[in-house]
């Protein structure tokens, strides 16, 4: 019997050790260098050391020319050129600094380029953001994958596991409350677009409420409710889905209606690899701005920090006035208008953990340092193929401030297909910043009140 306590003693003694990387804050002596040498958000205050990628002085926070309140975006760098363009024929030369997705896409599409431009650290948030940042550190914990004590800011600034770098994707700064007009395209295999969403998105993120707390925020643990109305195409006009995400992921809940079926259906699992109406089923779940998923399914490695070529300050590609100008001769974007830029980020891998299933066993992430964004991803099958390599575009809004995601996207590398999501090209109105929106607006109720066709 003692001998049996003895050891369920050290069980526990391992098991805690081992997790505690994981699961503790930092020190008040680590959050410290959030007020030194690291940002208010955690990233590397210094320039690299051949100064190609720049000290951040405070990120970009002034009005840019063009700018229209509540409607169009301009471009804060309109009038760069590309430094060099990666194709093809020069891939190998810059390969360490570009993931496997991109150098598969340059091998497989001669259409294909990186047009590399001056790196700006544009990243930024109101002050409030930061303080609160600044408390997580040493207040929010990961309690097996689940944040606690986190409100407001970056949950992990100072992260020691790959978990922690997603969570703070997932819990990044963007706004607290948007509309957001969007078209949806698939690109076929032979290079046709078909449009699948013409929708109007109303999003919130309860966790940035200002005047919250910790403690208030514990009590639904809402971090983001998202609501999407379908305009068109005409088989689709009319549907529309209410989702509500928590820190929990195995609590979120989402509702649908479709118009044939003229009611409200509650969907049974929200997550993951399940394919998901608001991308009309092209899409899965956790595929949503590179990564919107549950972490449960996958043990989180974090291999570091790299210098990567990345998709970035994207307003370029909001100035077209046609979506058709901005999609590519294949399933990408026209490199045309597309911004690459030297950035750190940080580099997660996610394995299938044991017992749990999902259609891609293993992805790897790139989430920047400043943003916490994760701009890009690739996703192997369970035959160990390279299958998908996933995409988001930033771009600046300074009237949050902050630079956050816009348009987002795969091209499946083994089929020839993809998906290019939330273009905004057509719209009047691109990320549009708006007041509080009601929580009524974010149910089933309303769903079903506002869905007749």
């Amino acid at each position: 019997m003692h001998t049996t306590r003895t050891l369920t003693a050290l069980a526990a003694c391992l098991l805690a050790w081992q997790g505690l990387p994981a699961w503790a804050a930092v020190s008040a002596a680590d959050a410290a260098h959030l007020k030194s040498d690291l940002t208010p958000m955690g990233a590397e205050k210094a320039a690299n050391k051949d100064g190609s990628i720049p000290a951040w002085t405070g990120g970009y926070t002034t009005p840019i020319p063009g700018d229209k309140p509540g409607g169009r975006r301009g471009d804060p760098f309109k009038d760069e050129k590309p430094l060099f363009s990666i194709n093809a024929a020069n891939a190998d030369t810059y390969a360490d600094k570009l993931t496997d997705g991109t150098k598969a896409l340059l091998k497989k599409y001669p259409a294909y380029r990186l047009d590399v431009y001056k790196t700006h650290r544009t990243a930024a948030a109101p002050q409030w953001v930061y303080d609160n940042t600044f408390k997580n550190a040493t207040r929010a914990s990961l309690k097996g994958d689940v944040p606690e004590d986190a409100y407001g800011g970056i949950p992990f600034p100072i992260p020691k596991s790959g978990a922690e770098v997603m969570w703070n994707h997932m819990l990044r700064w963007r706004g607290t409350s948007l509309q957001i007009n969007i078209d949806q395209y698939q690109v076929t295999a032979d290079g046709r677009t078909v449009l699948t969403t013409d929708g109007v998105i109303d999003q919130q993120m309860p966790y940035y409420f200002q005047e919250g707390t910790p403690e208030k925020f514990a009590q639904s643990n809402e971090f983001w409710t998202v609501r999407l109305k379908t305009l068109g195409p005409p088989l689709r006009a009319g549907e529309a889905i209410v989702g509500r995400n928590q820190i929990d992921g195995s609590k979120d809940q989402a509702w649908v209606y479709l118009t044939g079926q003229r009611r409200v259906r509650k969907l049974p699992n929200p997550c993951c690899d399940t394919p998901t109406p608001s991308a009309a089923g092209v899409m899965s779940f956790d595929e949503i701005e590179t990564w919107t998923g549950r972490l449960d399914r996958f043990d989180w490695k974090l291999l570091g920090k790299k210098e990567m070529y990345v998709p970035y300050n994207g307003n370029k590609l909001l100035q077209p006035t046609k979506d058709a100008d901005v999609m590519g001769p294949g399933p990408f974007l026209n490199p045309d208008h597309v911004r690459w830029e030297l950035h750190r980020v940080w580099v997660v891998e996610a394995t299938l953990r044991a017992g749990q299933r999902h259609q891609a066993p293993k992805s790897r992430y790139y989430c920047d340092e400043d943003t916490w964004a994760c701009v890009l991803a690739d996703r192997w099958d369970a035959n160990g193929q390279l299958w998908k390599t996933i995409w988001s575009q930033t771009l600046v809004a300074p009237d949050l401030p902050g630079t956050v995601i816009g348009a987002f996207g795969f091209t499946d590398l083994v089929a020839g297909n993809g998906f290019i999501g939330n273009l905004y090209n057509q719209k009047a109105g691109q990320y549009v910043v708006k007041p509080r929106l009601p929580d009524s607006l974010f149910t089933p109720d309303a769903l079903a009140g506002d869905s007749v066709r």
